[in-house]
């Protein structure tokens, strides 16, 4: 089927959570057939920081962040058999949502793909004339990165037919094992974008066990954290881009996860991160949250902390043999069951029963 989605990029990282999970999806459902045109603004600095050059899998389409270039490439949208809005894209969502739905052939499969349902939800439940909670009647699916039943039953009962959750996944192409690179060594690494839903959490589950372990070394990346206070044995890097990502998480004793506030008060949200660590091998450790055991079994494959305190915990009693033990069983478990080709064949079945209902209809 040819694919017409409107994302917020597809060839940067940059400010984009999102961009692996696009990646690892998109790639599989291009084996799979699927003609894809993946349309991105040029917006928030994203195409001075690419991270992927256009790929043979998927035709890019970059436009400018202006009014005629968004009808160009909404009025392309009658031209494909499957028009995916994706939330976040950071400009013109709300004309999009109505643009690309309304430029839609009769016969086109119709989705919104959320990649932020608790922020996305936060925003339309109070809104009956939201651009987006209008459109939810019209569509064939909803679909989500995470969120489990929670959200299911948010958006069906908002007006949408359907909602399936989608999850974040392991490529095992991009991210596997690579030799530990000095520049990434740490006992305790973190990688995310400084966000205001986030950074109680980081203070909690980061820094509070780097200040509790002075001797021990604790390294951060991601966009925003330049101007934060950390202690003399927090070191900083700024954006890591993706190619480096192997390395931050194989280099470091443990990879630390945080969910966002809202992702940890939803459930059932996994964060690219999850995959890109585990499927490095890395010893993972997790702030808690429902659903977890979905994915990874706590003791065995992932280290789970309530608090600070319990990161701190974890870190002092990990052994460089646990920690491996940890990783490799983690790394078993998500090529086992949380690959972009598990999450592919899940959305081509989508497609393809939707397309033989339209057929018999």
């Amino acid at each position: 089927m040819k694919i017409a989605f409107y994302g917020s990029s597809l060839l940067s990282s940059y400010w984009n959570g999102a961009a692996t999970y696009y990646r690892g999806l998109l790639h599989d459902l291009s084996r799979r057939g699927h003609d894809i045109t993946f349309y991105e603004p040029d917006a928030f600095d994203r195409q001075q920081h690419r991270d992927m050059e256009p790929p043979d899998w998927a035709r890019s389409v970059v436009y400018p962040a202006t009014v005629d270039a968004l009808r160009a490439v909404v009025a392309e949208a009658a031209e494909a058999d499957v028009v995916v809005k994706a939330s976040g894209v950071g400009v013109f969502d709300d004309d999009l949502i109505e643009g690309v739905m309304a430029a839609a052939r009769p016969d086109a499969i119709r989705i919104f793909w959320d990649v932020d349902a608790p922020a996305t939800l936060a925003e339309i439940t109070p809104q009956p004339e939201h651009p987006l909670r209008r459109t939810l009647p019209l569509l064939d699916f909803v679909l989500t990165y995470g969120g489990g039943p929670p959200v299911k039953l948010a958006y069906t009962s908002l007006g949408a037919r359907r909602c399936v959750p989608i999850y974040n996944a392991v490529d095992p192409a991009t991210h596997h094992p690579v030799p530990a690179e000095p520049r990434f060594r740490a006992d305790l690494s973190f990688l995310g974008n400084r966000l205001p839903d986030r950074e109680a959490r980081v203070e909690e589950f980061f820094l509070r066990p780097a200040a509790l372990l002075p001797e021990r070394n604790f390294l951060i990346g991601g966009n925003g954290w330049h101007d934060k206070a950390m202690g003399a044995n927090v070191r900083h890097l700024g954006h890591v881009y993706t190619r480096e990502h192997n390395a931050f998480n194989t280099s470091p004793l443990a990879v630390l996860n945080i969910a966002r506030d809202s992702m940890a008060q939803t459930g059932w949200s996994p964060a690219t991160r999850v995959f890109e660590a585990t499927g490095a091998g890395a010893c993972l450790i997790t702030d808690d949250w429902v659903g977890l055991d979905m994915f990874l079994t706590e003791g065995e494959e992932v280290l789970v902390a309530r608090d600070g305190r319990d990161v701190a915990e974890h870190l002092a009693a990990l052994t460089p043999e646990r920690s491996q033990a940890i990783g490799e069983a983690a790394r078993r478990r998500v090529l086992q069951s949380h690959t972009y080709q598990r999450r592919g064949e899940e959305v081509d079945a989508l497609l393809r029963a939707a397309a033989t209902r339209r057929a018999a209809a």
